[in-house]
C-alpha cells in the first residue's frame, strides 16, 4: 500500500528519500475537488425529490427558478421534460405503481434516477418497440425498487405527469423559465 501525502497547494508531497516534489496525477482530486466534496457532504449529487422538495419549499418564484438553475443537469431536464411535455406519452398505467420502496439509507444500495434518467425512453411512445407491455412494466417496477423511496415517489408523479399537484409551484411554465425553453419544451433560437 502506498500512502500518497499532499503539500498545502494539493500538489503530491516528495515521496521518502527524494528531494523532487511529486507532480499532481490528473486522475487524483485537485484541492478545490476535496474540498467541494467535504463542503457538500457527500459524494453524490443532490437527488432529484430532494430538487423537487427544494422547489416546493422556496417561498417564490425568483427562489423556486434558482433551485432548479442550480441544479441544472441533463438528466433533471430529461425527466423533467417527460413530467410536462404534452407529447411525450408514456406506455405505462396511469395511478399507483404495485413496487417494494427500497427503505435502505440514501447513498446505500440505490440506483439514482440521474442515471436511470437515460433508460426513460424504454417507457415513452416512440421509446423501444420492441417490448411487451409486461416487460416494460416488469423493468419500471425493477427501476422504481432500485431507487430510494423518495426517487421512486417522485419518478411516479412525473410519469402521471402530477408533478404540481406533489410539489406546490412546481408548473410546467417554471420549467421553461428556469431552462430558457420556448412552448414546444426546445432551446429558444
Amino acid at each position: 500500500m502506498v500512502i500518497i501525502r499532499r503539500n498545502p497547494d494539493g500538489s503530491i508531497a516528495s515521496q521518502e528519500g527524494t528531494t523532487e516534489p511529486t507532480q499532481s496525477h490528473p486522475a487524483l482530486a485537485t484541492k478545490r475537488g476535496m474540498q467541494a466534496m467535504a463542503d457538500s457532504g457527500r459524494g453524490i449529487p443532490p437527488l432529484m425529490s430532494e430538487i423537487a422538495t427544494k422547489v416546493n419549499n422556496a417561498k417564490d418564484k425568483p427562489r423556486k427558478l434558482k433551485v432548479l438553475q442550480d441544479n441544472d443537469s441533463v438528466p433533471l431536464r430529461q425527466v423533467l421534460k417527460g413530467a410536462f411535455d404534452p407529447k411525450i406519452k408514456w406506455l405505462l398505467p396511469q395511478g399507483d405503481v404495485p413496487y417494494q420502496a427500497n427503505e435502505a439509507p440514501v447513498g446505500t444500495e440505490h440506483t439514482v434516477l440521474s442515471q436511470e434518467a437515460k433508460r426513460l425512453y424504454l417507457f415513452t411512445e416512440g421509446g423501444d418497440s420492441s417490448l411487451t407491455r409486461t416487460k416494460r412494466e416488469t423493468l419500471f417496477i425493477q427501476m422504481l425498487e432500485g431507487l430510494s423511496a423518495d426517487e421512486a415517489k417522485f419518478l411516479v408523479t412525473v410519469v402521471n405527469k402530477k408533478v404540481n399537484n406533489e410539489y406546490k409551484g412546481f408548473t410546467a411554465n417554471l420549467v421553461k423559465e428556469a431552462f430558457g425553453w420556448d412552448d414546444n419544451f426546445m432551446k429558444k433560437a
